[in-house]
């Protein structure tokens, strides 16, 4: 216990020292090249960790993980997710850091004459700990990392079907990029009563900025477009390559009854031609 409270005594006068020999070593290990201020959120944390571990060694009242370590964890991964890193980049950093914790450690354990019992149970200590901030840290990259991935799925599928209007009574609907179930979906839900509320009489539906699509999908584009005659606006396709072509007569979905044209600009003459 005195050898403990020694070692306690010795983190708490120098933990701001020793904060800065850990982050800098293992930058010198890692040849991280990393920005000042995150340097300094590390050294804090670390102030803290060591402040935490002296006063839980020898202790059993003092056993909970401090919240600097986690929150730190936390915004190890959401900056990683921001900047759409690897989760690996990041967990790569521990088994270095383990080492210096325990190199760092056994010379402090040495020169205040603790035993190999009291020096593994400091580095055991050390490593639990940092077992709990990696799974903290991966953890909330996953979450971070669906939420990230699902708005930007939301921001793709507006993007993928946006309304341009080109006339009072024409809007020009073109797909952009791959049409898939949730962006077909999408449309349904969002796009097609922005459809009724614009109070126009055609739409040209434009395929030109597709490549592929598939049987469950062109079956929905189908379903909206049998949605938007229903509302009393004519639908026009354009821009049909001789692959979606052939899905839509593979799988029998009937588009005999919608126009259809190479060009928008084909489209735009056949209506003016109507009218």
């Amino acid at each position: 216990m005195n050898s403990f409270h020694g070692f306690h005594t010795y983190l708490k006068n120098n933990a701001n020292s020793l904060a800065h020999e850990i982050v800098e070593t293992v930058m010198g290990i890692m040849d991280l090249n990393i920005p000042a201020w995150e340097q300094e959120q590390a050294v804090e944390m670390y102030v803290e960790f060591l402040g935490y571990l002296g006063e839980s060694l020898g202790s059993e009242k003092n056993r909970e993980v401090p919240d600097s370590l986690i929150e730190w964890s936390k915004k190890n991964a959401a900056m990683q997710v921001s900047s759409e890193g690897k989760i690996s980049e990041i967990a790569v950093r521990y088994p270095p850091t383990r080492e210096v914790f325990s190199d760092i450690f056994t010379r402090i354990s040495s020169e205040l004459g603790m035993s190999i019992h009291e020096n593994a149970l400091v580095i055991k200590r050390v490593n639990k700990l940092l077992d709990i901030s990696l799974n903290e840290t991966i953890y909330a990259f996953e979450r971070l990392s669906d939420k990230y991935k699902e708005k930007t799925k939301k921001e793709l599928a507006e993007l993928s079907a946006p309304l341009v209007p080109v006339k009072d009574d024409v809007v020009v609907l073109p797909f952009i990029g791959e049409i898939d179930a949730y962006r077909a979906n999408h449309i349904m839900e969002n796009v097609v009563p922005q459809i009724a509320e614009l109070e126009i009489d055609y739409v040209i539906a434009d395929f030109s900025g597709i490549l592929t699509i598939n049987a469950d999908t062109a079956q929905s584009l189908h379903q909206i477009g049998s949605m938007t005659k229903l509302m009393g606006v004519q639908v026009i396709t354009t821009g049909l390559r001789p692959q979606l072509v052939q899905t839509v007569v593979n799988n029998s979905i009937e588009f005999k009854t919608i126009k259809a044209f190479a060009t928008v600009k084909q489209a735009l003459d056949s209506i003016e031609q109507d009218t």
